[in-house]
């Protein structure tokens, strides 16, 4: 009975599986992005050339690109959190509502915290101000660029990709699961945070709200 048991159980995880492959990873690693996104070229692809992981992920912002740049800049624990689950993500602290003027400096080099001692997390390894930024590790094993482009005046398409090659064999294999699976969640989460800070501090909303 029990052997039986086991062999339904691993019937169901196989098939809950391939539904995974075939419907949802594709559709959560282009969350929000068009066709023409997808295939743009981007700083760091060059980084990871054959990723296992590769998810590029967007969303129309009703803000310019040098409205939404502060609060990209400012991402990371300690700093004004990541905009997303804050209970798992930033210690439990509210993800900041303004821009904090003393996270506005980036250099390359500077580490964006992912721990609480604020000295593990992705590297800032080039970028252009309100244009584009890129992180990575330091193996040269995972990138994760954002990228802001302009639609017209007043819409901005805020783009990221996170590209990484899984570590099978490393202590952090355990890692792996969690990006593939919680990851979008997280993304999303933290996209759309970024979009409702920014559109309400923008001055162009504001007036258009004003004229509605």
């Amino acid at each position: 009975m029990f052997k039986m048991i086991g062999v339904g159980l691993a019937v169901l995880g196989a098939g809950a599986f391939g539904v995974y492959l075939r419907f949802i990873r594709p559709w959560q690693l282009r969350w929000g992005a068009t066709d023409e996104e997808v295939a743009r070229a981007m700083s760091g692809d060059d980084v990871v050339k054959q990723p296992t992981f590769n998810a590029t992920r967007a969303v129309t912002i009703q803000a310019r690109p040098e409205e939404i740049w502060p609060w990209l800049v400012q991402i990371g624990v300690g700093r004004a959190g990541w905009y997303s689950y804050d209970w798992l993500d930033n210690l439990g602290r509210h993800s900041a509502e303004r821009i904090i003027p003393e996270f506005q400096h980036l250099a390359v080099g500077d580490v964006m915290p992912m721990s609480p001692d604020g000295k593990h997390g992705n590297v800032v390894k080039a970028f252009e101000p309100n244009r584009w930024m890129l992180w990575g590790d330091h193996a040269g094993q995972a990138t994760w660029y954002w990228g802001l482009y302009p639609v017209d005046e007043r819409q901005t398409r805020l783009i990221t990709r996170v590209r990484m090659c899984y570590r099978w064999t490393s202590p952090l294999a355990l890692f792996n699961p969690l990006v593939e699976f919680t990851d979008i969640a997280m993304m999303r989460k933290c996209l759309l945070g970024i979009k409702r800070r920014a559109e309400a501090s923008s001055p162009a909303v504001a007036r258009a709200a004003v004229v509605a």
